[in-house]
């Protein structure tokens, strides 16, 4: 699939790349379940299943933590405690049960080739992206790395999207904003970013392709940039 929307012409050329880590660039869903299931074991609490973690990633740490404690009815106060014991297990983890979509080296290349400058911008803590993105060879491409930690707000909120591109030194509205998710698109609309979605990502269990966007993709290769 490769589907496009009719786009006004200002639309036509991004001078500024922005994109989603997470079920965009690397499936890392891998990582998630081994580092929950290790800090519930180190709880004393019930595993869970991979589909679960599948349709919860992409809001954050915290609210991941959170949403996993919930659907194995653990107290609230075991949130901290948890909290501590996922840092721990993911920087030591990070990387090592995920790998690279098919297509986002060649892509990224071709970006990177017209000179737009290039950010990533996820949800997860600014330290575990930025040494999640060096270990997968991915790092040297972007301009710019910015974390759930790194602005007072979060994808869906525009805040992380338009400090992006006051950092790029680009308007929002010549901005591509590349993810696999509503949040992504959510953020991307709010700030007046032109959004391109990847139909093989996280989208809490619902079809990307129900969402606009100017594109979707089933490799970043197939990124047509005007």
């Amino acid at each position: 699939m490769n589907s496009a929307l009719a786009t006004p012409s200002s639309f036509a050329r991004p001078r500024a790349t922005i994109f989603d880590l997470d079920g965009t660039l690397v499936d890392t869903l891998g990582d998630f379940v081994v580092v929950l299931n290790r800090v519930l074991a180190e709880l004393g609490l019930p595993a869970v299943a991979r589909d679960f973690v599948a349709l919860t990633i992409g809001q954050g740490s915290e609210h991941l933590i959170r949403s996993t404690l919930a659907h194995v009815g653990a107290e609230r106060g075991l949130y901290e405690p948890a909290w501590a014991a996922y840092q721990a297990h993911y920087r030591e983890l990070n990387g090592q049960f995920s790998a690279v979509f098919p297509g986002v080296v060649e892509g990224l290349e071709r970006v990177r080739a017209l000179g737009l400058p290039m950010a990533c911008v996820t949800n997860k803590p600014a330290a575990f992206a930025k040494d999640l993105l060096a270990s997968k060879g991915l790092l040297d491409y972007f301009d710019q790395v910015f974390g759930g930690d790194s602005f007072e707000r979060k994808k869906p909120d525009p805040m992380p999207l338009l400090k992006t591109c006051e950092a790029l030194g680009s308007r929002p509205e010549q901005t591509w904003m590349i993810g696999d998710s509503s949040n992504d698109a959510k953020a991307a609309r709010a700030a007046g970013c032109p959004v391109v979605l990847m139909s093989y990502g996280y989208n809490h269990g619902e079809p990307i392709q129900a969402v606009p966007a100017l594109q979707h993709l089933d490799r970043l290769d197939q990124l047509r940039l005007g």
